[in-house]
């Protein structure tokens, strides 16, 4: 598929003037939907100001892509607007953007328009191409120019490749030994990938890939997109590489590269620095990759890892918490439909488990969610030490839920529960890291049993040695916590409950958020079910708060504002936090505060009327199982009430 099919002249604008960024997404938006894109452009908007909220998709030097894959995108496209004044489009170097294309990818399964867009994003990189863009006066010449570029890069591709076969030919003619692969003579190697996959990731690769042809010094970088990883590095090639490159900011296959000098730096550093990576990387000074997932080096050159150590433990979790999420939810909600299916007067004792369809849920759930401390615990030490530290963290996790201690193998006598699991994924991971490093003193002809044998079993026992040591210590801890909170009389619960729901509010779906979550999901798995009830009640407060704010006080927000604060009613009742991002991106010092103080107050409420929840996700779609559900609609409602009357009234009307 070349780029001109994705890009209809209904799409198009040139000679635009814009005073906004906003201005401009809203305009390449508009031109989206005019190419028949869309089946909601809301939806699609939403999406791209959620990506920007996480950093402007300027490039620097007068070019920003910003780019959405979202299910409200109907078909892949593009849309382009020229704008010869520029826009501040929050670039890096400080540029305004007189060049914006705008990619629409559809939700789901990857597709040949990928290519495409990848071939886009290369050719961004020839500022020829984009100053004769900039200057095109018709449609028909905008698309003119994009074809015959990319028609005239296909070539020289072509003719590069036929002239590198050649001269590898004729060099082993010359030697007269048998034609050897062409790929086993890169001197670097890349991997690039940027969390959508679209755009950044091809023209970091492409600019890498250049800056090694001007260099003189061999280059192969593998693209990590949407449809897959393409132009993927071989074991050889790995092999015979004097350095690796990794610009990306989503995590990459780590495990091949271990022993090799390693740059890892974001992607960015790969589009606006690939000459001085380039450089770098064969100048000998390179640390080693140890497979520990930090190479010493800072994102720049210099010494300590790319990341703070509160960085690092704080993705290390999140690794654990994030595939531990989809057990407590199935299995909560299942546990709490048991109850909501069950006959109490059958046997108060065994309320859960009276009927067969209230004993089926029940079992079920309970199995799931016995699972999240385990899975935490592996996923941690996953990201830590990658794959061999997940058998040592499913088993430390393991020997925290039992409660394990020396004196009593069977555990029980301790209640480690979700701190000792998190110890344990955490010791499980380091562990590993540590007998990585003893073992590389090993002979080389052991290094086939390290994997299969050496980790796991040293791995594995040594974590369960560790967790049963920590696991009374922890357990005392765990059991103060609780009994702390059991003993909160009313007006401590309610200061809990306000401070945990208004830290669901302070970064949607941020750190902050995330720590609140996680403390609430602890709780849960504890027994104290209060206190996920406010974190909930909390998380669905924010995008009420735009929803009724944009209905009820409509000239603080534009026509397309109120078009998306209709789709927060739908998200704030399935305590989808996010939706709110879009609104707290352009307005955050009116609206972070409205919905802190909305959510705040919902979760005090919530404690104060002696909610319950038992099922950690799901909003209004699990009111059954919520202990006291018309305390809870009346926590949650008047929490948005109030976040929204205080919104308003920070708001100024649109027409001032």
């Amino acid at each position: 598929m070349k780029i001109t099919e994705l890009l209809k002249p209904e799409s198009i604008a040139l000679g635009v003037k814009a005073s906004s960024k906003d201005e401009i997404i809203d305009c390449l938006t508009g031109l989206m939907e005019q190419g028949g894109r869309l089946n909601d452009r809301a939806g699609y908007k939403e999406g791209i100001l959620a990506r920007e909220a996480l950093g402007s998709t300027a490039i620097g030097e007068g070019i920003a892509i910003p780019h959405a894959k979202v299910a409200a995108v109907k078909e892949p496209g593009l849309a382009a607007v020229t704008v010869p004044e520029g826009v501040d489009y929050e670039a890096f170097d400080g540029s305004l953007a007189n060049l914006i294309f705008m990619i629409a990818a559809p939700d789901g399964e990857a597709d040949t328009h990928l290519e495409a867009l990848s071939k886009l994003s290369t050719l961004l990189m020839n500022p020829g191409f984009k100053d004769a863009l900039i200057a095109a006066k018709t449609k028909e010449e905008f698309l003119q120019i994009i074809d015959d570029t990319e028609n005239a890069r296909y070539a020289k591709k072509q003719e590069e490749q036929v002239s590198q076969k050649s001269q590898d030919a004729a060099a082993q003619k010359d030697a007269g030994t048998e034609p050897m692969p062409p790929q086993s003579g890169y001197r670097v190697l890349a991997v690039t990938a940027c969390p959508t996959g679209i755009a950044h990731t091809y023209m970091a690769a492409e600019n890498l890939e250049n800056m090694g042809r001007k260099l003189g010094i061999p280059l192969k970088a593998e693209t990590n997109g949407s449809a897959g990883a393409d132009n993927v590095l071989t074991a050889e090639e790995i092999k015979n590489a004097e350095c690796i490159i990794i610009a990306a900011d989503k995590n990459v296959e780590m495990a091949r590269f271990d022993g090799k000098p390693l740059i890892q730096v974001p992607v960015a550093e790969g589009i606006h620095h690939g000459e001085e990576l380039v450089k770098r990387a064969v100048s000998g000074t390179v640390p080693v990759y140890h497979h520990s997932g930090s190479v010493g080096e800072s994102e720049r050159g210099g010494s300590g890892s790319s990341d703070s150590l509160g960085r690092q433990i704080y993705k290390h979790l999140m690794n654990g918490v994030s595939h531990m999420l989809p057990f407590v939810i199935g299995g909560g909600i299942l546990i709490a439909l048991a109850f909501l299916f069950d006959d109490y007067e059958m046997n108060p004792a065994n309320f859960g488990k009276n009927t067969p369809l209230a004993a089926y849920l029940k079992t079920v759930g309970e199995q799931a969610f016995g699972m999240m401390l385990p899975v935490l615990a592996g996923y941690i030490a996953m990201s830590i030490a990658d794959r061999p530290g997940l058998a040592a963290g499913f088993v430390g996790g393991l020997v925290a839920k039992m409660g394990m201690t020396f004196g009593n193998p069977a555990g029980g006598d301790v209640n480690a529960g979700f701190l000792g699991a998190l110890f344990a994924g955490f010791a499980a991971g380091y562990i590993l890291v540590g007998l990585r490093k003893l073992l590389s003193k090993l002979p080389k002809s052991l290094e086939g049993i390290k994997p299969v044998l050496l980790y796991p079993v040293l791995g594995v026992f040594i974590t369960a040695v560790v967790t049963t040591f920590i696991n009374p210590y922890v357990g005392m801890i765990n059991d103060a916590l609780t009994n702390a909170l059991n003993s909160m009389g009313g007006t401590s619960r309610v200061i809990l409950g306000m401070v945990v729901a208004g830290m669901m509010s302070v970064d949607m779906g941020g750190p902050v958020n995330k720590a609140a979550y996680v403390f609430g999901t602890a709780q849960l798995a504890e027994g104290n079910f209060e206190v996920m009830a406010a974190v909930m009640a909390g998380g669905m407060v924010p995008p009420l708060v735009i929803a009724l704010c944009s209905t009820f006080f409509k000239k603080k927000f534009t026509e397309k504002e109120r078009q998306s604060g209709l789709v927060n009613y739908i998200m704030g009742l399935s305590f989808i936090t996010e939706g709110v991002i879009p609104f707290a991106a352009q307005d955050p010092l009116r609206v972070i505060p409205s919905c802190v103080i909305g959510s705040a107050a919902a979760g005090g409420l919530s404690m104060f009327l002696g909610c319950t929840l038992r099922a950690p996700h799901g909003g209004l779609f699990v009111l059954p199982t919520i202990g006291n559900p018309l305390g809870y609609l009346a926590a949650v409602l008047i929490g948005s009430v109030i976040g929204c009357i205080i919104l308003a009234a920070l708001k100024k009307n649109i027409e001032e």
